[in-house]
């Protein structure tokens, strides 16, 4: 089984005054970001999916696969801290129309190996679709357990590595797999430079940064590393920079750049959440006259 490479940005979820989802936003998001030549779609925890009810995710789910009609992979998060609504997400998933699953391992409690197998195990059976396994800070994979997960539930096909040292974790991780897993770089992607030369296949970032981060790809496949590296520098780690400063900032900051760009109608992110102060404001006023250019792509929403 062959896992997915390239760059797969998140999608943010768009939200209105009332704080519905605004699927004429998203839709805008999906064909902006298509647009630019991603290999794949996700929605995840940059999508704040902690933040939306059951059937919410399964109408976005629906809304991204509609949209998308197969021209790229849709990557649906399915994880949760007990295996049973983890399956029941999984399944719900496949119902909806993902292409591929994304979990990482139970966080609520240090359990162990087994009973990390077991939990990817029983999601592998309820909904018969490729696995992206997340290596987050909460529930950290090793290379060691990495091996043992793929060789014990063949659908896990991918890692995105998260865990600090992000660049040294996946140098081990790609030596320790030797190829039977495709791994990819996470955490906003600002070290994706470093990550590719060490075996990265690629990188999920936010969609508001698709652009930016297929040029860097670009630049990497074909060999130049320099090219690659200054593109990283001038466009995409500033905007990091601000949006990880502290708790959520990320989210206003990357909805942000999509409203400036006529993408999304508003900024709303949905509580809980820390907006930023009068400082960060400014900060991101100054970030978005560098970075974002305004274009008449949005309509009104329904």
């Amino acid at each position: 089984m062959t896992g997915i490479e390239g760059i797969v940005p998140i999608l943010l979820t768009p939200f209105r005054d009332d704080l519905t989802i605004d699927y004429g936003s998203l839709r805008l998001e999906i064909d902006a970001t298509l647009e630019t030549g991603v290999h794949g779609l996700g929605i995840a925890i940059g999508s704040e999916i902690f933040k939306l009810t059951p059937e919410e995710r399964r109408q976005m789910l629906r809304a991204v696969v509609d949209q998308v009609e197969g021209r790229v992979p849709v990557i649906m998060n399915t994880s949760a801290p007990g295996t049973a609504p983890a399956v029941q997400l999984a399944t719900e998933a496949a119902e909806a129309g993902a292409d591929r699953l994304m979990v990482w391992p139970p966080d609520f409690f240090a359990l162990g190996p087994d009973a990390v197998i077991e939990h990817l195990s029983r999601i592998a059976a309820a909904a018969p679709l490729p696995i992206i396994l997340q290596d987050v800070p909460q529930a950290p994979i090793t290379p060691a357990l990495a091996l043992r997960i793929a060789a014990a539930v063949p659908q896990v096909d991918t890692i995105k590595v998260e865990t600090n040292p992000t660049v040294a974790q996946v140098g081990a991780m790609v030596a320790a797999v030797e190829g039977r897993l495709t791994v990819l770089g996470g955490a906003g992607g600002g070290t994706l430079v470093e990550e590719h030369r060490r075996g990265a296949r690629g990188t999920m970032p936010f969609a508001s940064q698709a652009a930016g981060f297929m040029a860097v790809w670009s630049a990497l496949e074909a060999g130049r590393e320099d090219e690659a590296a200054e593109l990283v520098e001038t466009g995409i780690l500033p905007v990091s920079r601000l949006g990880f400063q502290s708790g959520d900032m990320f989210y206003h900051v990357h909805k942000a750049l999509l409203q400036r760009a006529g993408v999304f109608a508003s900024t709303h992110v949905r509580p809980p959440t820390a907006p930023p102060d009068a400082i960060t404001r400014a900060e991101l006023d100054r970030l978005l006259d560098r970075f974002a250019r305004p274009k008449e792509r949005h309509k009104e929403t329904a």
